[in-house]
């Protein structure tokens, strides 16, 4: 549904998306301390896809707001992932990989951050993560990790964006996606040089992957806590 106001107020928005975020801007994007950042469980009864009778977030995607709140939920997973990795960072990294990943951590805040205030009182509310299954110790479970959700998070969405029909907020994404795949290249080079750009993500029209949002979100469940449903997908 195309909306002047709201392409307006996105348009604003990419102010976030645009300015060089410099380190000392963390707080303002994470909130002050630890509670700032957690993230956790919210019950807010206003929030878009609370109080359905289904438990959880319900994203539907009946309009841009459902493809909007998909995007955010997968930010706040990527932004969780990153804080805690690059507050306390595993003791092989070298210099230059705490500083990419302090870097990243960076980049997903402000989209999260984008997303949730672009939506207002459409978004939903904070999910709760699990990363049980990360040893945040270790250097190669981490590398593998942000190469699983970058990955992931190129193909969410490559495959979303379709679903788009305000043209400033096809315009957001795009800017976001491709921010997303630097991501998923400095990551793969990471763990193998030369790997940034190979068939497991790049086919041979030189095309990168798309995934419908029920595939992604089947994926990326395995990190959520929170229940999330989908309509009208």
């Amino acid at each position: 549904m195309k909306n002047s106001n709201q392409e307006n107020e996105v348009l604003q928005e990419n102010s976030i998306l645009d300015a060089k975020l410099q380190r000392r801007s963390f707080l303002q994007y994470a909130g002050a301390g630890a509670a700032g950042i957690a993230l956790v469980a919210a019950g807010c009864k206003k929030d878009r896809g609370y109080g359905n009778g289904m438990g959880g977030v319900t994203l539907d995607f009946k309009d841009d707001f459902g493809v909007l709140n998909y995007a955010y939920a997968l930010e706040q997973l990527e932004a969780a992932f990153y804080i805690q990795v690059a507050s306390n960072p595993p003791a092989a990294f070298t210099a230059a990989e705490r500083a990419y990943f302090q870097d990243i951590q960076f980049h997903e805040i402000a989209h999260r951050e984008y997303f949730k205030k672009a939506l207002g009182n459409a978004a939903i509310g904070s999910l709760e993560v699990n990363f049980a299954a990360i040893n945040f110790t270790d250097k190669a479970s981490v590398l593998a990790t942000a190469k699983a959700f970058e990955d992931l998070g190129v193909a969410a969405y490559n495959g979303a964006g379709k679903r788009l029909k305000t043209d400033a907020y096809l315009l957001a994404a795009g800017k976001i996606v491709s921010v997303e795949a630097r991501h998923a290249a400095v990551i793969r080079d990471l763990i193998s040089n030369g790997s940034f750009a190979n068939s497991e993500v790049v086919n041979a029209q030189g095309l990168d992957q798309a995934l419908q949002p029920d595939k992604v979100l089947a994926i990326a469940g395995a990190y959520v806590k929170t229940q999330i449903n989908l309509i009208n997908l």
